[in-house]
């Protein structure tokens, strides 16, 4: 198996485990992070880029195809959350959220194109949340963002299937990561959390990553435009 993808927010969390998975399965990995860090192992090259600057995004895309050839996928992992009473919450903040959240993926998505054009298709699987269909109380900035994820997938999906172009978002529901680690080291949070998720526990990123990789490994040509939910059925659970 073969490919070159290129995958944001790669240097921890769920991002780190597509990554480490993607290259597991013999794809090329190009890990985009401000850090300019990726995980250990064999076919991930670090790139160091904030996926709100364009350019330096463009040239990382640039610089991953002139070492490993054409690219055949993106995954737009990057993302982060301000949890804020609405009431409270600034324009500034939300503003912030969106534009790493929806208007980043957009950007790269955009600078992905002609590139995955070139090579005669691919896949660009966008990390969402099951947030995007839930009504969830101080966090109106990364529910929204997800939920405008969503709808891109569809919009793009539909504009670029001509040019062989498949788009895909993964909505996880809570997954067990580094960064919410010490959140959930309280049994009581956790328990509380896991009560409420039908399957009875939280996600792990490596479920995650599992999933993303199996979308490039058994490129399904005909599977577009779709939300695929990971959340242990607690979105749809009463």
């Amino acid at each position: 198996m073969s490919g070159t993808i290129m995958v944001t927010g790669a240097s921890s969390g769920i991002g780190a485990a597509i990554a480490v998975e993607l290259a597991s399965r013999g794809f090329t990995v190009g890990c985009m992070s401000r850090r300019g860090t990726s995980p250990p192992g064999e076919r991930l090259l670090s790139f160091a880029a904030d996926v709100t600057d364009e350019q330096a995004a463009d040239r990382a895309l640039g610089e991953l195809v002139g070492q490993a050839g054409p690219l055949t996928g993106l995954v737009n992992g990057a993302g982060f959350t301000r949890e804020s009473p609405s009431a409270e919450l600034s324009a500034e903040t939300l503003r912030s959220v969106l534009e790493t959240n929806f208007v980043a993926a957009f950007a790269l998505s955009r600078l992905a194109y002609p590139h995955l054009k070139r090579a005669g298709g691919g896949l660009i699987v966008n990390i969402g949340s099951f947030f995007d269909r839930l009504g969830v109380a101080h966090n109106v900035p990364y529910a929204a963002s997800k939920a405008a994820l969503a709808s891109m997938t569809r919009c793009l999906a539909v504009e670029w299937a001509k040019d062989g172009i498949r788009l895909l978002n993964v909505a996880p529901g809570y997954v067990l990561t580094d960064l919410n680690r010490e959140y959930f080291s309280q049994p009581r949070r956790r328990e509380s959390m896991e009560r409420r998720i039908p399957l009875g526990r939280l996600g792990e990123a490596d479920e995650v990553a599992r999933l993303v990789a199996s979308l490039y490994a058994e490129s399904i040509g005909f599977l577009t435009g779709e939300t695929i939910y990971i959340d242990g059925a607690q979105g749809i659970s009463l």
